[in-house]
């Protein structure tokens, strides 16, 4: 299904003018200089190629053709190469003099491998650009070197292509060299079988090409199928043969995830979800359908803290799922039934492992993430705009005591399970709000969003009955709630105000600090003590600021009114966060109260 869905968006991707997917046989590369040679076959120039619009150059993906799949042997590419093959130069940093030698063997086979290739499937050309191909490597040596102060190390250290001099196209984009190419693939192709893929009957692919740009997997490239050992293999197949994949879907489906898995800035169709690099595509009867799904997925999954146009619109794409309207409604290219595909991949040693999958209308994924979002929200709401799912997952990070937490510290399981949750409508991983809890007794802090997950848990819990759940979860202060873990975070909030309304916000450390976890787990045995202590406040408050004291003792009566006659000896995992959700609420108002004081006085 997976494999199916890739190699129909390579056809459609193809068939769009101004395309820049690779046709077959070849693939975007980075490459950093051309080699300027003569009809004569000298070297005129070395041209850099790089792209120089940030601090540092970086190569340009350019589309050459493709690659062959090396492991430890010596295999020269078509027209194109990096230096130890085009030039017989590259870098050799080896320590020992026996190394070093070593290397300069391997890189005197390589330029000769590459020159005897191209020697022999280019002998009968008559192109101008592949003849002075040609004269070049029977003039060139790499004691030359000096001769050319261009061939600076980084030229030796880069992938090279060719171009004639006069001529603005590269060799290889040459109409004789495609020919080439497309007889070359003939030749090489591999036993028929019926693909697994499209059902057709095709020669098989034997290695699949590699695919790059998701995080922690080798940089040289992996594999999503693969069989490199005999336990992995049955009946005598080698390699490829256990999948039978044809050599034109294999191409398509690497060739279109590769293009989906670029670094490009501006590629939105590619977004980091804890250790899942994550993609999506669409399917439509027309690019801009498909375009205008896959802008309104994205700004869903990794809206744009920046740009208030977006979060305009998707709040406009969610109101108009709450009202029960067609998103055609709000503009000519949003089609309610465009399909969308999700696919999250994480690094497996040498291998691709799919962390999540997930296929459905834009209408579907837009209620899935619409209800997510109003699981989380809280009132009054804690950002302005809507977090992204990378964002929640940090949340779920040990905090350091400076800085923010990291990336690699979030669960890889837990951020699949989440992802995967939120593209299904499904139930959050009972993991998350556990994790979530002992975060908030581990390092104390509570925030907006760390509330926000507690309160979607349950919110969505209780939504689809899951047992055991149902008590309600309140979006904003709810003094009618008789949850005892709800209560017991509104009074831990006002015992807190208590404190550092006698003691002043410069006290070192509040109740908070020393006793929220114990509080939050245990209250029978934190919060009797918790109770003397905040009578000494008080007595303080009544000399200072009685108005305030009275205040404050009217929310402690009114809150333990509603709470049983002992204080509960345990809470379990879901009052833990409701106790969370209390707290923050209590706290909420309380920082409202003082912010329209402030305001009355400042009239």
């Amino acid at each position: 299904m997976i494999l199916t869905a890739l190699d129909r968006y390579y056809d459609r991707l193809l068939a769009q003018p101004d395309t820049d997917i690779a046709p077959i046989g070849y693939s975007y590369e980075k490459i950093s200089y051309a080699l300027v040679i003569s009809p004569s076959g000298d070297l005129v120039d070395v041209m850099d190629l790089r792209d120089t619009s940030s601090k540092k150059p970086r190569p340009r993906s350019m589309s050459v053709p493709q690659p062959e799949i090396r492991t430890v042997g010596v295999k020269p590419f078509f027209l194109w190469d990096k230096s130890s093959y085009v030039l017989g130069l590259g870098d050799n940093q080896e320590t020992t003099q026996k190394k070093k030698e070593k290397r300069e063997a391997r890189i005197l086979e390589e330029h000769e491998a590459f020159k005897a290739y191209h020697k022999d499937v280019l002998r009968n050309t008559n192109d101008d650009g592949l003849l002075a191909l040609l004269a070049f490597f029977n003039k060139w040596s790499p004691e030359k070197r000096d001769e050319y102060p261009k061939l600076v190390d980084e030229v030796l250290t880069s992938n090279l292509v060719f171009r004639l001099d006069a001529e603005q196209a590269f060799i290889h984009e040459s109409e004789e060299a495609r020919t080439i190419r497309s007889k070359l693939l003939e030749n090489e192709s591999a036993q028929p079988g019926i693909c697994l893929v499209t059902g057709e009957n095709a020669p098989l692919s034997k290695l699949h090409p590699k695919i790059k740009g998701v995080r922690d997997a080798q940089s040289s490239g992996a594999s999503i199928v693969s069989f490199n050992l005999s336990a992995f293999t049955s009946y005598g197949k080698s390699q490829g043969e256990n999948s039978p994949v044809s050599e034109k879907a294999a191409f398509s489906y690497t060739t279109v995830l590769n293009y989906l898995l670029s670094g490009d800035p501006s590629n939105r169709q590619k977004l980091q979800i804890g250790d899942a690099t994550t993609v999506f595509w669409a399917e439509a009867d027309n690019p801009a359908k498909a375009e205008a799904a896959e802008n309104t997925l994205a700004a869903f999954l990794d809206p744009r803290p920046d740009d208030d146009s977006e979060t305009d619109k998707l709040r406009s794409v969610m109101n108009n799922i709450a009202q029960g309207k067609p998103l055609r409604d709000l503009g000519v290219d949003l089609d309610d039934d465009t399909f969308i595909y999700v696919l999250g991949l994480a690094p497996n040693a040498s291998r691709l492992s799919v962390r999540f999958w997930e296929v459905g209308t834009l209408s579907l994924f837009a209620e899935r993430l619409t209800r997510h979002y109003e699981d989380l929200i809280l009132e009054p709401r804690p950002w302005k705009h809507e977090p992204g799912v990378w964002r929640l997952l940090l949340e779920t990070a040990p905090r350091p005591k400076t800085g923010n937490p990291k990336a690699d510290d979030i669960q890889p399981q837990l951020a699949g399970e989440m992802t995967r949750s939120i593209l299904t409508g499904r139930r959050y991983p009972r993991s998350l709000l556990t994790n979530i809890v002992m975060r908030l007794r581990a390092d104390g802090h509570i925030t907006d969003l760390r509330v926000a997950l507690c309160k979607a848990v349950l919110s969505r819990d209780r939504r689809l009955d899951v047992k055991g759940i149902k008590e309600e979860v309140p979006v904003s202060l709810d003094i009618n709630n008789t949850s005892p873990g709800y209560r017991l975070g509104r009074l831990f909030s006002v015992l807190e105000n208590i404190q550092i309304s006698a003691l002043g916000k410069s006290v070192n450390a509040t109740i908070r600090d020393r006793y929220y976890g114990a509080a939050s787990a245990t209250p029978a045995s934190i919060f009797p003590v918790l109770l003397r202590n905040s009578q000494h406040h008080l007595s303080r408050l009544r000399k200072d600021k009685p108005g305030l004291a009275v205040n404050l003792e009217r929310d402690i009566q009114e809150i333990v009114d509603g709470l049983p006659a002992q204080f509960p000896k345990s809470l379990r995992i879901e009052a833990q966060g409701q106790f969370a959700i209390g707290y923050y609420h209590q706290s909420k108002a309380r920082y409202t109260k003082q912010s329209n004081s402030e305001e009355g006085e400042a009239q």
